[in-house]
């Protein structure tokens, strides 16, 4: 009839994505969830793929990979959100949300895993004690993701630039002589010097 061969004519819209997929930043041992919004499915598919391994995590409301941190659910019909539980650094990286159409459509959001800093101690210094009008330098590491970045002062809150430490800083004797950075060397040493230098990050 003219009603069916109209029907078999019109083309079934295909799916689109609403908006992006956001990138998402947790902090290790907290959860993360990546929304991926898709309108006009039908019979369509959609599946979350790591970017990097290529490794398929979700199909549809199946899940695929064997991590049991992750999991999937589907909300307001088109809302298919992708859940890491207990995030790890081993998740940073890009996640990619697909529609098997042909070709196939897709988007990438990216986690960003935080961590935060720590001292380690077997490369800090501890305790110093030097003799007047040698020099010492005092030794901070701190990891963590992003890299914290590390400055010193000391706990009297006088200022550092004390003796010559200030005038060889001008005369660029050792570029590490700054506020900021892993290691603060003091030059020719003397009384003045003598007291707490906390290292903090920022």
């Amino acid at each position: 009839t003219f009603l069916d061969a109209v029907r078999y004519t019109v083309p079934m819209e295909e799916p689109e994505f609403v908006g992006q997929v956001p990138n998402v930043t947790a902090a290790i041992g907290r959860d993360a969830k990546i929304p991926c919004i898709v309108n006009n499915l039908d019979t369509y598919r959609v599946a979350w793929l790591r970017v990097e391994s290529k490794t398929i995590l979700t199909i549809h409301h199946h899940v695929i990979t064997r991590n049991n941190r992750i999991s999937l659910s589907q909300s307001d019909s088109n809302v298919w959100t992708l859940h890491i539980k207990n995030i790890q650094d081993s998740d940073r990286g890009g996640y990619m949300c697909q529609i098997n159409t042909m070709p196939m459509k897709s988007q990438v959001g990216y986690v960003e895993v935080t961590v935060p800093p720590d001292f380690v101690n077997s490369e800090t210094s501890t305790d110093v004690m030097v003799r007047e009008n040698l020099n010492v330098t005092l030794k901070c590491k701190a990891k963590g993701h992003p890299d914290p970045r590390l400055t010193w002062r000391r706990e009297d809150n006088q200022p550092l630039e004390y003796g010559n430490w200030q005038l060889n800083k001008n005369q660029g004797i050792d570029s590490e002589t700054t506020l900021d950075g892993e290691k603060l060397t003091i030059y020719k040493v003397s009384r003045l010097h003598m007291g707490a230098y906390l290292c903090i990050w920022l």
